[in-house]
């Protein structure tokens, strides 16, 4: 075989190493969903116009009952073990997340089948348990354990909110990779501000204020006497999910006044902005511009290298 067509095979070969290694470079972007940083993240996410609501109130409990120090470590209060939250431990069968570094393990949580000695509050649930399919909203967290002082400590470095298939899609128990998001330290953050067990009037216009919600004053305060200890995650589904809070879904689904506590299921009666839907829209639109940006840089470049291919053939 002549110099000039090894010299050739060993051009060929490198190409096409690099062929695969942009190949794998483009499923690993195209495979992982997009991080939910922001309040406003939750709306356009593809969960049809916005996460649903038994998601928003899995996620809502979540965030406050979590710590997460100075440093952006998050400490579970709460065994996942024991069945906890309807907790249970996530083997990642269907390779829906990335592998497990040595010393992590994924939980999801959310099953109200599968309760252990701490329950999921009446408010996250009841949405659930109404329906026949209704039992799909999950949290996935990958805990790492370490070692503090005479005590072990789990630590939580990744959250995702996702869902089961719908029974009629006959997918068995497997998770939507469609409808799968990472949620980050930062939008936890963001959820904590929208306390449990707090009414305040001012903390609630503090909280329209920040995120820009159309909710005017009269609003808030039915919210307040509607939503009672719960006022801050109706301002929060107000927020996110305002089209599912009209005066005439109000009119349909009015519940009776709630007691001042944590178990108040009754839904607030609120009017559609769409002020409140323009500002909601600007994140996912950053987003999906981003991928479809290193999509489109990944086929340029392939075909490119298709082409000095064909040229080295040729010559």
């Amino acid at each position: 075989m002549a110099a000039a067509d090894l010299h050739r095979m060993k051009m060929f070969g490198r190409m096409m190493s690099c062929c695969v290694a942009l190949l794998l470079t483009f499923s690993s972007v195209s495979a992982v969903g997009r991080a939910l940083n922001s309040i406003t993240d939750l709306r356009p996410v593809g969960f049809g116009q916005s996460v649903p609501e038994q998601s928003l109130r899995l996620l809502h409990w979540f965030a406050n009952e979590i710590d997460i120090d100075i440093n952006g470590d998050i400490s579970l209060t709460f065994d996942p073990t024991g069945y906890d939250y309807g907790s249970h431990r996530y083997r990642n069968d269907e390779q829906l997340l990335d592998p497990l570094p040595r010393g992590y393990q994924y939980y999801s949580l959310g099953n109200i089948h599968r309760q252990g000695s701490l329950q999921l509050p009446h408010h996250v649930t009841h949405l659930q348990s109404e329906h026949e399919d209704g039992n799909r909203a999950r949290i996935v967290i990958r805990v790492r354990e370490q070692n503090v002082g005479r005590r072990t400590s789990q630590i939580i470095d990744r959250v995702y909110i996702t869902q089961h298939y719908e029974t009629s899609e006959h997918r068995g128990t497997a998770y939507d990779p469609e409808h799968t998001y990472e949620i980050t330290t930062n939008l936890l953050r963001a959820i904590r501000k929208f306390s449990i067990n707090n009414d305040n009037i001012n903390l609630l216009m503090s909280l329209r204020d920040h995120f820009r919600s159309s909710a005017d004053d009269s609003q808030l305060l039915e919210m307040r006497n509607t939503w009672g200890q719960l006022a801050c995650l109706g301002l929060l589904l107000f927020i996110v999910i305002p089209e599912k809070y009209s005066s005439h879904e109000h009119n349909n689904r009015r519940q009776p006044a709630p007691r001042s506590n944590t178990q108040s299921d009754a839904v607030v009666n609120i009017t559609e902005s769409n002020q409140n839907n323009t500002n909601l829209n600007f994140t996912s639109e950053d987003n999906n511009t981003c991928v479809c940006s290193v999509i489109c840089v990944v086929i340029i470049v392939i075909f490119l290298i298709v082409g000095l291919l064909y040229w080295a053939f040729k010559h």
